[in-house]
């Protein structure tokens, strides 16, 4: 049998119909709306993900996106490793590309999909992988922002009655646990843990997609809000753990917000106001400081702020995001320039950074 060669080709060896004979369910995010095709068991655990995104109806040029559960292609085609980011190391993703249309592949669960225009598929071992599949969701999303014009920030954001405050910082920099803490203002609404979506204008906007924060132990041990995540054993094993142990520790643990803070306390979309980068010393002993800089004036700081589009993102012209990119940080200094940034740094203190941001949410 000969190998794909665009998306019709792949389409014809799969079957959609198991997907398309239950109900379709449809979310609406900012200016974005998705309708997703996904048989049982996937179904009802990702209504109940989504439930803060969900719409009765599809929304104008709603994004198609199906789940195909153990289905595969007959033949595999010729893969190629994506590059990772700075910093981080191992295989993650692979792609293939096709005319007009990508083949992605989760080298660590064997999950692949379809990214192709008007036509977002994902097949495999899916039941068991739902965290993928709901990135997968959400990078529809993302991609069709950044179509538009919007920019991915590496970064968390919570917003206020007036304020948006969106953070960044190198991987296990704290943004999670800043966040979530940031939260524990009585007006803090939370818009998103990881991605955030930017763009300029007067005023600048963020937008969040509907991910549920992935915390590590650490992050849920230095607030006593989130402690019933863990069992009573487990705080008692990490309390006796170094902090340098807790830091690196990875055991990722589901933390919805509605059910944590309660109801009405997520929104996605906000005026993006105010943006903190933290480049703060976990062993640092100089108290924390927040302090306003310039981009212009301090380039570094953009390197926690930028993030890469990734494999899926497929751009207007019809091409697909190059393997090992460099993500241009230009635009997002312009997208910036109306924003109040402000550097975190001095010692890692998170409730430091609760006061510090209380004008914010009040």
């Amino acid at each position: 049998m000969r190998a794909c060669a665009n998306a019709a080709d792949v389409l014809a060896r799969l079957d959609l119909s198991p997907a398309e004979a239950s109900a379709p369910f449809h979310m609406q995010v900012g200016h974005v709306a998705v309708t997703v095709f996904a048989p049982q068991p996937l179904r009802d655990p990702l209504i109940a993900y989504f439930a803060e995104a969900l719409t009765d109806a599809p929304g104008p040029g709603a994004i198609p996106v199906h789940l195909l559960p153990d289905q595969a292609l007959p033949e595999e085609p010729a893969w190629e490793d994506w590059a990772r980011e700075g910093g981080k190391s191992g295989r993650k993703d692979a792609v293939a590309d096709l005319d007009g249309a990508r083949l992605v592949r989760k080298l660590r669960s064997g999950v692949t999909f379809l990214q192709a225009p008007q036509a977002a598929i994902a097949f495999g071992p899916l039941a068991a992988n739902l965290s993928t599949i709901v990135n997968f969701i959400n990078t529809q999303i993302l991609s069709a922002s950044l179509r538009e014009g919007w920019m991915l920030a590496h970064a968390a954001a919570a917003a206020g009655p007036s304020r948006c405050l969106a953070i960044s910082g190198l991987s296990g920099g704290g943004k999670s646990t800043s966040i979530l803490r940031l939260m524990d203002h009585g007006g803090a609404k939370f818009l998103s843990n990881d991605r955030v979506l930017i763009r300029g204008g007067d005023p600048a906007r963020a937008l969040g997609i509907p991910k549920q924060p992935r915390i590590n132990p650490g992050t849920i041990l230095g607030n006593a809000r989130l402690h019933p995540l863990l069992p009573a054993a487990r705080l008692a094993a990490l309390r006796a753990m170094p902090q340098e142990t807790l830091w690196d520790l990875e055991e990722k643990h589901d933390l919805f917000i509605g059910r944590v803070y309660g109801p009405d306390r997520l929104r996605y979309a906000a005026p993006l106001t105010d943006f903190w980068v933290l480049n703060w010393e976990r062993n640092g002993t100089a108290p924390t400081r927040v302090e306003a800089v310039s981009l212009a004036e301090r380039p570094d700081l953009l390197s926690a702020i930028v993030k890469s589009p990734g494999p899926f993102h497929q751009r207007p012209d019809g091409s697909f995001e190059p393997n090992g990119a460099a993500v241009d940080p230009a635009p997002y200094r312009a997208a910036l320039s109306g924003v109040r940034v402000c550097e975190v740094s001095g010692r890692v203190d998170f409730d430091a950074l609760f006061e510090a941001a209380r004008p914010l949410f009040a």
